[in-house]
């Protein structure tokens, strides 16, 4: 028995499958308490979501200088159509002054300040972050709303905005993320097991091993997170969530179906089992590999946020492996076959998939694969064109919730009555000696309205200014660059220039690099993962550049959708990659879980035949497999942040994309019509004689291992 085949015994042997059960059971008892602790361990503070050397970074973290304890800017807005009365000026002013004895504030309340038209006032209320970022702001914010909402005349309005509102309300829509993906994920996985398997019980075996996998992941991540630096935020801990329990329900699919099959071979459950993971086990563990080394590649990201999720989605699908090929196939030789009911796979029955509707498929595009792929590439470069209108250049503050909270109204209000900026202004810290040069520079600069007095401490200056623009808009943006040439220019300064502004700024320039850099990083890992795992140069070059093609694809269409139907601002600079990399990383599973067994079925009928029977055997579970992981993504569209729901509709209309039309369709065709051309420059590429003969309706044999 080779190696491989012995190593394949292990999880499901006849004493040895009780030690698996007994190990995973001592790690998820042991992982538990850990894994509930990943939320509290969460770093969402500015600095984990920014780019690392970027400039807006550095003045964030030596601004505690000048305020040790981290703040945010509340901004309390206060309108009145008719004009401000002398009643509201008194509420304002006796709001400001318990603001300021509010235990969550840390620094001077200014305001309030009315505005020239006499219609709105605001004050300004710094708020302390502290270290659990804007988990710190919505109670300290819900209490400002609560005060100025209280007691003031019929008419008044108020509103929380500023930086400190915005982060209250994005930590409110990110409120509770990890449960809400959890349920939803869950509850979708359930039902789609449910239709798959056609079994009241079966379903529940590949659910609790991904769902093991996933306590133990996150008791891992926990561990990394408090004892290893490693940087976890909601966006990272919610899209854990989504990757290992849709994943792992691939991966359990492909291996319960090769497992039925086998069971039709082998009257021991024990030796299908065993057959099963040496046929199948080494597609799902290129699957991951690929997934692995994917997201591995995001830790190069400028983008602190970006390099975060790659190791924490990395840990995450490298856990669920041993889950799927150890736990699932020590639960399912357990049970034994009973199992499967009511459609049970006994020993001796027919294939059901060797006559089914994969099959037909197959036999169909076989009698005119060029033009089917010919067809099918055309039609997914059609839908290519959509990226003409694709607006990734990131979302204003407005653009970035799928409703209205009141730190938008409030912004709105803001623009409508003082300088656009207000409430956002851009921090400059610069040498104490050249300060005034500095600041007289910034003053003069077009975009800038005023400037505070600065305050100088440990040789260091620190000063504000505000903008005249909104702080999201491009033309602030424009704004800080030349604040920044004017600022950089004045000798022996060291000038840096941050704020809200230049973090978007900054943010945007960080995430175009990322794109630039890693998406063909990835293409390139992928590609030699392919090379190695199906022997051949060929046949992943084919592979890959029809995961581009879905991919391009994918994006045209939800341009489409994200324009012209839910009528979004824009996307974040972040989305091109994010979807690429999930994508191409999710998306080449099914074209290995294809490829891997039709090359299998090459080597005994030809590529030819070999592609319609592989197509045949693994049609039904990709397709299975493909909607479940695509509707677990779809679940990110269930959250109130328009960059989660994007990610979520793209990455699941591009896996449905990969399934239905890509792998089934145009991978086939193009590999019947490239023949064992498909496989240079292995031994599968020479010409067999036998081969040659096979037709592409032939069907794999009924043989015995």
């Amino acid at each position: 028995m080779s190696p491989s085949r012995r190593l394949a015994t292990l999880p499901c042997g006849r004493r040895s499958k009780w030690v698996v059960l007994a190990v995973w059971l001592l790690l998820v008892l042991a992982a538990g308490p850990l894994a509930g602790k990943l939320t509290g361990a969460e770093d969402n503070q500015a600095s984990s979501w920014l780019p690392g050397s970027a400039e807006s970074t550095q003045v964030l973290m030596e601004q505690k200088t000048f305020q040790p304890v981290e703040t945010a800017q509340a901004v309390v807005v206060y309108e009145r159509d008719s004009g401000i009365t002398a009643a509201d000026q008194a509420k304002a002013q006796q709001d400001a002054i318990t603001f300021a004895s509010a235990p969550h504030v840390a620094g001077q309340v200014v305001g309030p300040i009315t505005s020239q038209d006499g219609k709105a006032m605001q004050t300004s209320v710094p708020i302390e972050v502290g270290t659990n970022g804007w988990n710190n702001l919505r109670p300290a914010v819900d209490s400002l709303r609560a005060t100025a909402a209280a007691g003031g005349d019929t008419g008044l309005a108020t509103h929380v905005t500023g930086p400190a509102g915005v982060g209250a309300d994005e930590s409110e829509a990110f409120a509770g993320i990890d449960s809400t993906l959890l349920f939803a994920t869950v509850s979708v996985v359930v039902i789609l097991l449910l239709l798959t398997y056609r079994s009241p019980v079966l379903w529940l075996f590949p659910l609790v091993s991904a769902g093991v996998a996933l306590i133990v992941a996150e008791a891992v991540i926990y561990l990394f997170a408090a004892h290893a630096g490693l940087t976890v935020n909601a966006q990272s801990a919610g899209i854990l969530v989504v990757l290992v329990l849709g994943a792992g329900t691939d991966y359990a699919l492909l291996l319960t179906a090769r497992y039925r099959e086998e069971l039709r071979r082998h009257e021991d459950r024990h030796e299908a089992m065993a057959f099963a993971l040496h046929r199948a086990g080494p597609a799902i563990f290129a699957s991951s590999a690929t997934v692995v080394a994917s997201m591995l590649c995001l830790t190069i990201a400028e983008m602190n946020s970006t390099s975060g999720l790659g190791p924490v989605c990395a840990i995450g699908v490298l856990i669920a492996l041993p889950a799927m090929l150890t736990l699932l196939p020590a639960l399912l030789v357990t049970v034994g076959r009973w199992v499967f009911w009511p459609v049970r796979p006994d020993y001796g029955t027919p294939e059901p998939t060797k006559s089914g509707r994969w099959a037909h498929i197959g036999g169909w595009i076989g009698q005119r694969p060029r033009t089917v792929w010919a067809t099918t590439g055309v039609a997914l470069a059609v839908c290519s064109l959509g990226l003409i209108s694709l607006n990734a250049g990131g979302l204003s503050t407005a653009g970035t919730f799928t409703g209205t909270p009141d730190s938008v109204v409030g912004q709105q209000v803001l623009a409508e009555h003082f300088p656009g900026g207000t409430g956002a202004p851009l921090s400059i810290i610069s040498n104490a000696a050249q300060v005034g040069a500095v600041q007289q520079a910034t003053a003069a600069t077009a975009g800038v309205s005023g400037t505070t007095p600065p305050v100088t401490q440990s040789g260091e200056a620190f000063f504000q200014a505000t903008l005249t623009d909104p702080p999201d808009s491009d033309a602030a943006k424009a704004t800080v660059d030349r604040v920044r040439d004017a600022v950089h220019a004045v000798p022996g300064a060291d000038a840096k220039v941050g704020g809200s502004t230049a973090v978007l700024l900054d943010a945007g320039r960080a995430a175009a690099h990322d794109n630039r850099v890693i998406i063909p990083l990835v293409l390139v890992v992928v590609l030699l993962i392919l090379a190695a795992l199906l022997r051949a140069v060929v046949a992943p070059l084919v592979l890959i550049a029809t995961v581009v093609l879905s991919y391009t694809a994918a994006l045209g269409i939800s341009a489409f959708f994200f324009a012209h139907v839910f009528h979004f601002e824009g996307q974040d600079q972040s989305f091109p990659l994010f979807v690429f990399v999930f994508l191409v990383a999710l998306g080449i599973d099914y074209n290995i879980f294809l490829m891997t067994r039709v090359r299998e079925e090459s080597g005994h009928l030809g590529t030819r035949a070999g592609a319609v029977a592989g197509l045949a055997a693994t049609g039904g579970v990709i397709t299975s497999a493909g909607l479940i992981l695509a509707s677990t993504f779809g679940v990110l569209g269930t959250l109130p942040v328009v960059g989660f729901a994007e990610i979520g509709f793209a990455v699941a209309l591009g896996i449905l994309l990969d399934t239905l039309v890509v792998r089934s369709v145009l991978v086939t065709a193009l590999t019947i019509d490239l023949d064992r051309h498909m496989w240079w420059p292995s031994l599968l590429s020479a010409p067999i004689p036998h081969a040659r003969t096979a037709s592409p309706e032939a069907a794999a044999p009924d043989r015995r291992e």
